[in-house]
């Protein structure tokens, strides 16, 4: 009878232990929130007592990305190791679309924003900055990520003193048009990749277009001319919330973009193409309100929410392609 009852205990023990671990794993699966880039900025510049300069918007917004991995509940979590951060995939994944946004804009910094031509020299925080995005985002010792991001981000924050205050240093941000053309074509890349991998979601036969338009052109090893692609069933959400994590980042990005580049875009005509692509990335992250990420056929009876993610991420990407031809004209 005693060892019944000690075997009682042990399991409510256990159960009252996973449901802990279950409520704590599912409050750490939010998403942050969208947060206002003019008020962030503003903010920043009252507590270190700034000028408005260019690039001071789109540095500040950066900076609040990078920083909302690690201060959003639970922290990061894509490299820890115990419970239950081991057991989840969602966030993860949505911290690595985050991510990878924060790395190209990084490395736009360094090489195309604060560089006036090419034979110019890079900027010395940027420098030490921007490969220490590039760590695996899955080391958790000795470097641990977090670490290294912690360090990226207060060499931007010293970049960012020195654009505000030309007595501190020689830093520089220029909003040219070539210089933006550059990064949305670093955008255009990332943002195919992702609605591919979202169509993905239902099999579909793809035509190989990877030689079109150069008869000259070969590539490497032979490729047939179509192939049947589908995106695994254990990876549909994992795919899904990067999507979400990148477009989130990418929606702040932009928006900084609009204030530190308005007069670029503006001469341009080019304002409203921009704040088109805006509107496609807050549609983007509505709330999701299925428990799952359904993955119902094209037409069937169930939600696709991969293809409703595709949907506004290659409408941005084509609205994005037509604003870099616009920044390309005189």
């Amino acid at each position: 009878m005693k060892q019944y009852l000690n075997v009682k205990i042990v399991g409510a023990l256990v159960g009252v232990l996973f449901l802990l671990l279950w409520l704590v794993g599912f409050y750490w699966s939010f998403e942050p929130d969208t947060f206002d880039v003019k008020e962030n900025t503003h903010s920043q510049m009252i507590s270190s007592n700034a000028q408005p300069v260019p690039g001071y918007t789109v540095t500040t917004t950066l900076i609040t990305v990078a920083s909302t991995l690690m201060d959003k509940p639970g922290g990061y979590l894509s490299n820890d190791v115990m419970p239950p951060s081991v057991f989840l995939d969602n966030m993860p994944s949505w911290e690595f679309g985050a991510l990878e946004m924060v790395r190209d804009m990084s490395l736009s910094m360094r090489k195309d924003f604060s560089r006036s031509q090419s034979q110019s020299v890079e900027n010395p925080h940027l420098v030490k900055a921007q490969p220490k995005f590039n760590i695996d985002n899955r080391s958790w010792l000795f470097p641990s990520a977090e670490s290294q991001y912690s360090e990226a981000i207060e060499f931007l924050i010293q970049y960012r003193d020195e654009l505000a205050d030309p007595t501190l240093g020689d830093s520089q941000f220029y909003t040219r048009a070539d210089n933006l053309r550059e990064y949305l074509k670093q955008v255009e890349k990332r943002l195919g990749s992702l609605s591919q991998r979202l169509s993905a979601s239902v099999e579909s036969e793809r035509v190989n277009t990877d030689l079109a338009g150069d008869k000259a052109a070969s590539n490497s090893t032979p490729r047939p001319n179509s192939v049947h692609t589908r995106t695994s069933w254990w990876q549909l959400d994992n795919v899904f919330y990067e999507a979400r994590g990148a477009t989130w980042a990418l929606l702040h990005l932009l928006k900084a973009i609009e204030a530190d580049f308005s007069g670029v875009l503006e001469n341009k005509n080019a304002l409203v193409s921009l704040q088109q692509i805006i509107k496609e990335l807050e549609a983007s992250q509505q709330t999701i309100w299925s428990p799952m990420i359904l993955n119902g056929s094209g037409f069937g009876m169930l939600a696709n929410h991969s293809l409703v993610m595709a949907n506004y991420i290659s409408r941005a990407n084509a609205a994005i392609i037509e604003l870099s031809e616009l920044l390309n004209q005189g």
